[in-house]
């Protein structure tokens, strides 16, 4: 099984014997239910009555104004819980409840992946327990506060720089030793096979719904698709209904973080070099000896030394293209659409908006850009306070 999953050279199967037969259950469940008409239907119902799909594709006429072309955003801060995550979320949940488990660990950086699967846990009545680094739980109190109305139980890791890496790690030690009623709701589409392609699956809905609005309110596809990188799910979902249209720019952006010279950012696919993280191989940030370094960002859903497989082939095959957002122009970005929108963006998406910020100068103003707001701001707020306190 170890050689499944790859995407080119990445991806793959590295984990602990004990591990590998959770992970063939999941694997085997996976392409059991997903076609299953039971399950889509139950699942789409979900996505709409719950989660509020499908998101609105709009034009941000004034934020256009400022960088020079036509900027159409995706708005997956419109769904329930505030981020895309819930697409995730309500797909794995649901698999979770036709395999039969009773209970859901989950990992979460910023908050909304352990917010979504919090929400899910509550709304399936599923004991869950969301594994979160304590630098994040310090920085994201909002959304801890949320989990646990939810209720869920959340465990402050301490490990390392206490963020997304040592979450993740602790949630899989923990998953070790209780994978017979336990389902690990992964975040991202990394970790081992078959989590890339899950998550993608569920997340694939972004990009197919994307693509046809562009189609029926612009009457072509865009130019360019734009989106935040971490370990990658709403980039991987945004960009899946492209793929094929070659005439499609893709553009995914890192945390390039205070200083990409100083070290001081979580750029895997601008800085990284190949190595194997969390079940995968993928480009990560490592040092001569291979131990990974301890990542820096404004955005704690973004703060990863890793990323997803499938990005990492999008960039050797030059299908994708892959740039670094320094904190201060993500800030700008933050600030730009709030005052010229009304729209708070998450930090993660501005990233995205950033990219467009940065670059207008080398952007055609007759282009048509679609950017991912993969999550809204309100998490934030106190972060961009502490950076740009208001007058």
């Amino acid at each position: 099984m170890k050689y499944k999953g790859r995407y080119g050279n990445y991806g793959g199967f590295y984990v602990p014997e004990v591990l590998i037969p959770a992970l063939e259950e999941l694997e085997n469940a996976f392409y059991k239910f997903y076609e299953d008409p039971q399950f889509t239907k139950e699942l789409d119902e979900l996505f709409k009555y719950y989660a509020g799909r499908p998101s609105p594709l709009y034009f941000a006429k004034r934020f256009s104004e400022i960088v020079g072309f036509k900027v159409y955003l995706k708005r997956e801060d419109l769904l329930h819980g505030g981020a895309h995550k819930v697409n995730n979320a309500l797909g794995q949940g649901l698999l979770a409840k036709y395999m039969g488990k009773t209970k859901l660990i989950a990992e979460t950086g910023a908050g909304q992946h352990g917010l979504a699967t919090a929400m899910i846990g509550a709304l399936f009545g599923m004991e869950t327990k969301i594994f979160m680094g304590v630098t994040d739980i310090e920085r994201q109190s909002v959304n801890v506060h949320k989990m646990k109305l939810c209720g869920a139980q959340v465990i402050g890791v301490e490990g390392g720089t206490g963020t997304l890496k040592d979450a993740i790690n602790d949630a899989l030690r923990y998953w070790t030793a209780h994978v017979s009623d336990t389902f690990y709701l992964f975040g991202t589409a990394a970790g081992p096979h078959p989590y890339p392609a899950i998550v993608k699956h569920f997340q694939s809905c972004i990009g197919i719904e994307a693509r046809q609005q562009c189609l029926d309110q612009i009457g072509r596809l865009p130019d360019m698709v734009v989106a935040c990188v971490g370990g990658g799910s709403n980039a991987i979902g945004i960009f899946s209904g492209f793929y094929d249209d070659k005439e499609v720019r893709l553009i995914g952006v890192e945390a390039g973080g205070r200083s990409l010279a100083e070290g001081k950012n979580a750029a895997t696919l601008t800085e990284g070099k190949i190595g194997v993280l969390h079940g995968a191989k993928a480009y990560l940030l490592q040092d001569k000896e291979g131990q990974v370094f301890d990542t820096e960002s404004v955005s704690a859903g973004l703060d990863y030394a890793s990323v997803g497989p499938e990005h990492c082939y999008l960039k050797d095959t030059k299908r994708a293209e892959y740039f670094a957002a320094q904190d201060e122009d993500v800030l700008n970005a933050f600030e730009a659409l709030t005052k010229r929108e009304g729209i708070i963006p998450a930090l993660e998406s501005s990233h995205a908006l950033a990219f467009l910020m940065t670059h207008k100068n080398e952007i055609s103003p007759d282009t048509i850009v679609v950017a991912n707001l993969s999550g809204r701001g309100d998490k934030d707020v106190s972060i961009v306070e502490k950076y740009r306190p208001l007058k």
